[in-house]
């Protein structure tokens, strides 16, 4: 393959390089059939002009290969042929030649503009998931994801790398065609070109993996991938769909997603990030080609903490009203369980003390028959046995017990609403009522004791310096939590709390305290131009104020800051990490799932498949047929509560084969929860229709099409920013920049101005002033200024240096005219001398011009001016965007945030960041990584 030596390898033998001059000299033509197998070789024996040795040498060379292949015959006679149109010189005359012969020296079929190098690739392509070093000539097909080229052999071949991928694997491809071919392949073989190729598969020399070479030809081809398209009549429409925005989470850029509905007919799609709303001003400058009316619709899925819960609380009658002093009787108790749900799961354990008067007076401790096994988990966790229940009484004997020993009693536990709701359960069973106070050790904790940061029994416990003997058993726990309960009663009569219902107005949740509370996830879709300004607020509040969380650092929205902020949205139930969902899962008392689905607009399933990975994670779920019956209990609470029904795909990529991006970004080495894939991809109608049999044709087609598109009614048309510039007002901001550089341009001028000052200080504050920017400059004047004044400097940065007005402001520390000399002492200016000019028209910056001295004073002289255009900054017509950057000092930077706020007001300045992205580099480590963790080879490309 080069044009000064040649080593032809035909099985084992190797045409050694001194006989690469005489073979280069006949050889006119090779095309590979299969790769070190077979091939037609034309030589001319004739007007080689070989020694007799050499002769020998290349009989020999012949009969090697015609013991590969039987060609050798007609080999002599093509020679022939092709002698009578082109002869080969003699061989003391050298002819330059490629090694590929004749068909090199076209870039294609002038018959078939579609083959673009050498011949035409009419063999079927084969995947490149399964070529390996072996596997010898081949066709491909694919599109180009990456391209280089760099001149090789003193600039007479384009060496030419690019990638191509067919989707179930990529390879490297390497070509080497002479320079002006190759440029002219160049536009054919770029990013997204979808082309068919033949070639051999070899190990590359640097990568050491099988890359693609010796290719015999190349056609164009269209996109193969076969696209999936919506037929539905009706179509339905994607109210919770994630975009990149949604860090390390969704992987599809918003435009893909926008672009993939139009085209699929849709009429329009929510885009709910988590927690963010970045992707809204991509997703407003896409252009809708086929569908102009197409409706984005604008929202989030954010993470709500219910900080509404409080330390005390009713079950049974809401109006029961007991008055209960801090001193009176209370039960403290406690229960052990098969598991969390108090319909499925039942009670095996309940341990109790009554405290009066802040002393334990009573206790109660009896196992209970489940009636079921023992869980492994529950035994390790509990140390409770099947033995040591199955003589004990079932639940119908030991309840009543129960609760004639706690009679009259307000009840206390630590994460008391569990416990309430497996004895509210069973006492309606038992058609036993259950009406009781009830105070949380838990809430009241983390009221009370916010450093802490943990809240468990036994964290709180060491806190407040009581024992707990056996944590995970009824009797202890409810022992240690009766501690804690006279601990925590005696800290509220020293803040003047002494009834329990007290609890209630005094004790709210701090927002330190909120960061400890498990966050729900709940959909937010603004429904009008109020909506937005909310959704906005929201955002802000959950950033600013709310960030972070023992469970998981995110930004976080109260409950009450929802409501607070409610008008203008839709609010939808979510995902399985709803509250909704997670009650319905824990079989949550009825009353608490009413009020629950009494909060959301819509309630939201979602296909069943999307949560098979909680059959291993949630022990309450034990099959694909346990969440079918959860969303049929939805479409029942949606037709009970009269609230529409949504089936939404939670979309995280847009076609199932997306899935691997996914998983690879959320990857974490020994964490079985990352390996989780669901398949979270945007379905059309007909697929999410599927998905839904099981609710029956007719109601499949509510929850997908009608109630979605009637949601989609609902809103507004909106934009997500407002089309004007909305510049900040500072009062007088014109005037006061205006005074500032005539001051500061007679200061340095002297009280008549050089024309071309004069000039060029009137032309900038005109457009400045004119299009409404004064009040940029005068924002960063007074930035500056104070950091000046405290001793901090301040260096501009970028293209603010070509505005004068800036230098005169004290933005800058650059004087833009062009060069001169200006005396400090009595301001005489030279623009105009042979010097000055002579450097002005060679381009040179004033700072180069020679040391003078003033005429007038003899004061040595100022070499001022860069020379830079005011349209550098604001354009020709002085109405682009103004940037001014400054570079504050590291040490000053939060006291020049502070005072952007004492300019305008706290809450009324923002600190803005940029968006976080993978660097290609770190994509690709990201990849490597996960495919070496699980044992898997991939090519580098």
């Amino acid at each position: 393959e080069t044009s000064d030596s040649m080593v032809v390898t035909l099985e084992d033998t190797v045409i050694a390089h001194d006989l690469a001059d005489a073979l280069e000299k006949y050889l006119t033509g090779i095309f590979t059939e299969k790769a070190n197998i077979s091939c037609t070789v034309k030589i001319n024996y004739e007007k080689a002009g070989v020694s007799p040795e050499r002769l020998e040498a290349e009989k020999r060379i012949q009969k090697e290969i015609a013991a590969i292949s039987n060609r050798a015959a007609t080999a002599k006679a093509s020679v022939k042929e092709e002698k009578k149109s082109s002869p080969v010189k003699t061989y003391g005359k050298r002819k330059e030649r490629s090694f590929a012969g004749p068909a090199a020296k076209s870039t294609g079929n002038p018959d078939d503009p579609a083959v673009i190098y050498k011949r035409d690739v009419p063999e079927q392509a084969v995947p490149i998931a399964d070529i390996d070093t072996e596997s010898g000539e081949v066709t491909i097909r694919g599109e180009v994801i990456s391209y280089e080229d760099k001149e090789v052999k003193n600039g007479t071949l384009l060496m030419m790398k690019f990638d191509i991928t067919d989707y179930t694997d990529t390879i490297g491809v390497r070509l080497f065609p002479p320079v002006e071919q190759g440029n002219r392949l160049k536009e054919d073989i770029a990013v997204g070109k979808f082309l068919k190729l033949k070639g051999v598969v070899s190990l590359g020399k640097f990568e050491r993996e099988p890359a693609l070479g010796m290719v015999s030809g190349i056609r164009k081809i269209d996109d193969f991938r076969e696209k999936r398209e919506d037929n539905a009549v009706r179509k339905r429409v994607e109210l919770h769909c994630h975009t990149k925005m949604s860090n390390m989470d969704a992987v599809d850029d918003v435009k893909d997603v926008l672009k993939t509905a139009e085209r699929w007919g849709w009429n329009a799609l929510a885009i709910t990030d988590h927690g963010s709303v970045q992707a809204f001003p991509t997703a407003n400058h896409v252009e809708f080609k086929n569908n102009k009316d197409f409706k984005i619709i604008y929202g989030m899925e954010a993470y709500m903490v219910d900080d509404m819960k409080t330390a005390v609380d009713v079950s049974g009658d809401p109006d029961l009203t007991v008055p209960h002093l801090l001193d009176d009787t209370y039960c403290v108790f406690d229960i052990e369980t098969t598991g969390f749900s108090p319909v499925h799961n039942r009670i095996i354990e309940i341990g109790a003390v009554i405290i009066q008067d802040g002393k334990i007076v009573d206790s109660f401790d009896e196992f209970v028959n489940p009636e079921c096994p023992i869980p492994y988990r529950i035994t390790k966790l509990t140390t409770i046995t099947d033995n040591m229940v199955k003589d004990a009484d079932t639940i119908d004997k030991v309840l009543p017990r129960f609760l004639e020993f706690s009679r009259g009693a307000a009840m206390v536990g630590h994460n008391v609403t569990f416990d309430i709701s497996f004895i509210a359960e069973n006492a309606k069973r038992l058609g036993i009522p259950f009406d009781r106070v009830y105070a949380d050790t838990l809430m009241l904790s983390r009221s009370m004791l916010p450093r802490l940061g943990r809240f468990t029994l036994d964290r709180v416990a060491k806190e407040l310096g009581v024992v707990l003997t056996q944590h995970h058993r009824a009797v202890d726990d409810a022992t240690a939590t009766g501690g804690i309960w006279v601990k925590l009663c005696g800290m509220m009569k020293d803040m003047g709390i002494e009834e329990l219902m007290e609890v209630k107005d005094r004790l709210s949740l701090s927002d330190e305290v909120m960061q400890h509370l498990m966050p729900f996830h709940v959909t937010l879709l603004a429904k009008n131009e109020t909506g937005r300004v909310n959704l906005y607020r929201l955002v802000s509040l959950s950033h600013v104020r709310y960030f972070g969380g023992t469970y998981e650092k995110v930004p976080r929205i109260p409950k009450s800051e929802l409501i607070a902020h409610r008008e203008g949205l839709i609010l939808g139930s979510a995902c399985e990490r709803g509250e909704l969902y997670r009650a319905l899962i824990e079989d949550r008392p009825e009353q608490e799932i009413a009020n629950i689905v009494s909060f959301y607009d819509y309630l939201e399933i979602q296909p069943a498949v999307n949560y098979l990975s909680l059959i291993e994670r949630d022990n309450d779920i034990g099959s694909k047929e346990d969440i079918e019956e959860i969303n049929r209990r939805i479409v029942e609470l949606g037709e009970q509560w009269e609230k529409p029904v949504c089936a939404t795909g939670d979309v995280h990529f847009i076609d199932p084969s997306d899935e691997v991006y996914r998983r690879i970004i959320k990857h974490k080495p020994d964490d079985r929860k990352t390996e989780d894939s669901p398949p979270l991809y945007l379905r059309t109608t007909d697929e999410m229709l599927e998905e839904f049999q099981y609710l029956g044709s007719d109601k499949a087609r509510e929850v997908v099409i009608d109630n979605t598109n009637l949601i989609a009614d609902m809103i507004d048309r909106i934009y997500p920013v407002r089309p004007d510039k909305c510049a900040p007002v500072i009062e007088h901001s014109e005037e006061t920049l205006r005074e500032i550089c005539i001051k500061r341009a007679h200061e340095l001028y002297g009280d008549e101005l050089p024309p071309v000052v004069q000039e060029r200080m009137d032309t900038e504050l005109k457009s400045i002033i004119g299009n409404g920017y004064s009040v940029m400059y005068i924002i960063a004047q007074k930035l500056v200024w104070k950091s000046n004044e405290d001793g901090y400097l301040v260096g501009s940065r970028g293209s603010v240096g070509s505005s004068f007005a800036a230098y005169l402001a004290g933005i800058t520390e650059v004087n833009s005219l062009r060069p001169h000399y200006l005396c400090p002492k009595c301001k005489y200016s030279d623009f105009d001398s042979e010097t000055v000019k002579r450097y002005h028209e060679e381009n040179t910056c004033g700072i180069d011009l020679p040391d003078a001295v003033c005429p007038v004073c003899g004061e040595k002289l100022q070499k001022m001016g860069f020379d830079i255009p005011f349209e550098t900054f604001l354009g020709f017509k002085g109405d682009k965007e103004p940037d001014i950057d400054l570079n504050f000092s590291s040490d000053y930077q939060s006291k020049s945030h502070k005072y952007t706020e004492v300019i305008f007001g706290a809450g009324h300045a923002f600190r803005a960041g940029t968006i976080e992205a993978l660097a290609d580099k770190t994509a690709y480590g990201y990849t490597k990584k996960y495919y070496e963790e699980h044992g898997t080879n991939v090519r580098s490309a």
